[in-house]
Parts: C-alpha cells; sequence; structure tokens
C-alpha cells in the first residue's frame, strides 16, 4: 500500500517505521525537517507527499489534538479534496467523539473512508508494531485499512460502525491513564517522606495489588532520573480536558480527573511541559521539599 504518516513524533514515528517494515511505501511528513529526514535515511519515501497525493491508499494522522487533524485534512493544502474516491483516513489524536463523527461525514463528501483510531501503548509499542487500537468506523473503512493495521497493532478494537465510540473509549482510557500517572506521582513521594526509596518503591508496588501498567512504565523514569518525553507532561492538560469537556456534557462528576489535571497543569506551570509526563512527580516533591533521583545529587 502508498501509506503518507501525518505527524513523526514519538508514537508517529514508530507507526510511520512499523508501515514501512510490514512492506509498505511510506512518505514521512512533520513540521520539523529533521523528523522528516531522519524517515527518509531509514527507507521512506523522499519526494513531496502532495505530488503523489492521488495515489495513496490510506492517510494516517497523529498529530496533538482535533485542530491540527482538522487542518491537515481539510485546512490550506488538506489531503483529503486530493486524494481518490476509496482511499482512507485513520485518525489517530485523542479528540471528542463529535469532532470525530463530523470528520467522518465531511470525507464522506469526498468518498473518502474515515477510520476513528485512537492510539495507546506508547512509543515502543509504537516502534514495535505492536499498539492498541480503539476503532470505530464504516466496515467498508476497516477493509481498506486492514493491511495497515496488521502492520502497525497488536490489538485492534473494532467498537462500532460509525466514528465516534472509539474516540469515546480512547476518553474513558485517557481518564484513568491520567490520574495513574498522577497517582503513581503521589504515592512515590508519599514514600519518600516515610523513608521508601524511589527505587524500593518501584520493586515492591509493582510487584503488589496497587500496581498499575502506567506506574510500571513511568515510576522507572523518575527512578533513573530520567525525564526524555515519551510521552510530554503537555499531553495531559489536552487530554484530560477534553475528558471534563465530555463529562460536563454528561453532566457526570469527574473529581479524581479533576484532580489529576491540576497537577499537570502544575507541572507546565513550573516549565515542565516538554519533559516526560512523569515529571509530574516534581509537583509533589516541590511541594514537600523532597530531591528526587538527579536532582542535585540523588533522592532525599
Amino acid at each position: 500500500m502508498q501509506l503518507a504518516v501525518y505527524g513523526l513524533g514519538s508514537m508517529g514515528y514508530g507507526i510511520a517505521g512499523s508501515a514501512l517494515r510490514a512492506g509498505h511505501r511510506v512518505w514521512g511528513v512533520d513540521v520539523a525537517p529533521a523528523n522528516r529526514a531522519r524517515f527518509v535515511s531509514e527507507g521512506g519515501q523522499d519526494s513531496d507527499v502532495r505530488d503523489h497525493a492521488g495515489t495513496l491508499d490510506a492517510v494516517i494522522v497523529v498529530v496533538l489534538n482535533a485542530a491540527q487533524t482538522e487542518d491537515v485534512l481539510f485546512g490550506a493544502g488538506g489531503i483529503v479534496p486530493a486524494l481518490r474516491p476509496g482511499a482512507a483516513v485513520m485518525s489517530c489524536a485523542t479528540v471528542p467523539p463529535e469532532f470525530a463523527r463530523r470528520m467522518e461525514a465531511r470525507c464522506a463528501e469526498h468518498g473518502v473512508h474515515y477510520l476513528d483510531a485512537p492510539i495507546s501503548g506508547g512509543s515502543a509499542r509504537a516502534a514495535e508494531g505492536r499498539l492498541s487500537i480503539m476503532a470505530s468506523g464504516r466496515p467498508e473503512a476497516f477493509a481498506a485499512l486492514r493491511g495497515v493495521l496488521d502492520g502497525i497493532a497488536e490489538t485492534v478494537f473494532e467498537l462500532g460502525d460509525s466514528a465516534g465510540a472509539g474516540s469515546a473509549m480512547k476518553a474513558v482510557n485517557q481518564m484513568l491513564a491520567g490520574v495513574h500517572i498522577a497517582a503513581m506521582a503521589e504515592a512515590l513521594t508519599f514514600g519518600m517522606t516515610q523513608g521508601v526509596a524511589p527505587e524500593k518503591f518501584l520493586e515492591v508496588i509493582s510487584k503488589c495489588a496497587g500496581t498499575s501498567w502506567m506506574l510500571e512504565n513511568r515510576a522507572p523514569h523518575v527512578v533513573a532520573g530520567d525525564y526524555t518525553p515519551h510521552s510530554s507532561v503537555n499531553i495531559w492538560p489536552k487530554d484530560l480536558g477534553i475528558v471534563l469537556d465530555i463529562a460536563r456534557g454528561a453532566r457526570f462528576g469527574a473529581p479524581l480527573t479533576a484532580a489529576a489535571m491540576q497537577q499537570f497543569l502544575a507541572a507546565a506551570g513550573m516549565g515542565l511541559g516538554a519533559e516526560d509526563d512523569a515529571a509530574v512527580a516534581k509537583v509533589y516533591a516541590r511541594n514537600a521539599g523532597l530531591r528526587l533521583p538527579g536532582e542535585d545529587g540523588g533522592a532525599e
């Protein structure tokens, strides 16, 4: 298949690479020239994707939010009007369900299939072609993208025959993921006040009932003092904001989500927005007068 991947960040780059290894011809599109050049050096196409838009079988959009997704699809130079009828769009950003339904309708006006396909699993699993995808869309959209899905995902959840259901499920996932990261940071730093070293916290709690996937994935970043962004702090005010907007629309109280949101906003306010989201632990550490591993010589 001939594919274009828009957004070569930590997740998009892994998706593009997995599609390439699966035998597809892939264009990588990114606002950062270095990301595109790196992908070309690894086998990606080096011509301008706009010159080949009419030959593409699918477009995978792995950008930050709804506004960027809409810009890629229908903004100035948007790709959808240039696609051939029967081509497919796979939209992976966390967006409100209503936005996904609107994009599906607009794509249909051009004879283009749309799959509402939020992703989960982190950058490592994206690079391994082992993502979980929460997908919804018409059967024709699934059929058009089956060859892509097989190459980039370990699990594809088929959640309905129209867009919106995938994004609704992603909102549920992000509610839990954001709360779990904040809870990991709170528990790890609370343990430090009681003499529990971060590395001992990870060793013990990861084998006990209080663990979570996020704890096991993010706590090692704190223990190592390494906040290289695999998923940045700045993602969470956006994603948890979407969750809280949906909750308000449903007249549903979400106090744990709101509390986690405040911690990520505090981290961003400390200038940590571009760091790995495990850096939310620094909010707790600052408030408690603690030193995390890697800060001024180690943990205290």
